[in-house]
């Protein structure tokens, strides 16, 4: 019984790991690469489950639904960006403390339109794979948690190779070192940044078809996945996109074994130990380079 109950809990971290990888990487472009103390990104994810449970009432696939929506979010993250932008950045007011009070604003409109329009009735999705499993051997896989696991690994390293293989993918990850070469080169780090923000936000809707298919969602969620994500990002090292797959497993084994064995309750307690446990040993995150 040991046996199979430790299995089963480091599969389901596993699991769980790749979905809360999934949720952390837009805020691994914004907030790892750019140094942008997103904090509304998690609000963004929720936003776009919402946006696949209203299609997925039409008879849309979640993951399908996901991805077409990235176009509209891609255009609200840009619009997000200029709003920020035109604040702090173009008048010299950059200020950490005054973004973070602009992005927790913007995170708090956004909850309070989902509620307004939604209520606060659980959101779910209707598929033939949810409430099925995949048994192997001792290994009892549930869908909810298999199907999006397998597809967030996929994510990653697209959006990665997308960074290091393409010419605006390479700009991308230059812009937060020298602003000045990038102009040198004939490149505008507004217009980079303006984009980089748009794909956080078309990351967020496919991250949040992977978070509906997992669970229900109400407007709240995403407070519940702030701390993880960012906990996620400073774990993997600053701009360690692939890391950011490893430090969420890790995450999510944490969880699921305290889950198991000792007591749910505990289970944020023991990640976030885990993390400082990892930070006191190497400040710079498990991938990240030294400064």
């Amino acid at each position: 019984m040991f046996i199979e109950q430790f299995v089963n809990a480091l599969a389901t971290g596993i699991m769980l790991g790749a979905i809360y990888a999934a949720i952390a990487l837009g805020l691994a472009l914004t907030f790892g690469i750019l140094h942008i103390p997103n904090i509304a990104h998690p609000v963004f994810v929720v936003a776009g489950a919402y946006a696949v449970a209203v299609a997925n009432g039409y008879g849309w696939d979640p993951l399908l639904s996901g991805l077409i929506a990235g176009v509209p979010f891609y255009l609200a993250g840009i619009f997000f960006y200029e709003f920020y932008a035109r604040a702090f950045e173009r008048g010299g007011r950059a200020d950490t403390m005054q973004a973070l009070t602009l992005f927790f604003g913007v995170s708090l409109v956004l909850e309070t339109v989902l509620l307004l329009k939604f209520g606060t009735d659980l959101q779910t999705v209707e598929v033939e794979y949810v409430g099925q499993r995949l048994p192997i051997g001792i290994l009892m896989l549930p869908y909810r948690l298999l199907v999006p696991a397998a597809v967030a690994p996929l994510l990653i390293a697209t959006f990665w190779a997308y960074l290091k293989y393409t010419y605006t993918g390479i700009a991308l990850r230059a812009v937060a070192h020298d602003d000045r070469a990038l102009h040198v080169s004939g490149i505008n780090p507004t217009r980079i940044k303006r984009h980089a923000f748009g794909l956080a936000a078309a990351l967020a809707v496919i991250a949040g078809a992977i978070l509906i298919i997992t669970g229900p969602v109400d407007p709240f969620s995403g407070r519940y996945q702030l701390g993880r994500a960012f906990a996620i990002v400073v774990l993997a090292g600053m701009g360690a996109i692939p890391g950011t797959l490893a430090a969420a497993i890790i995450r999510g084994v944490a969880e699921s074994l305290v889950s198991a064995f000792l007591n749910p309750s505990w289970a944020p307690g023991v990640a976030f130990a885990v993390l400082l446990a990892t930070l006191a040993i190497k400040p710079q995150g498990l991938f990240g380079a030294k400064q």
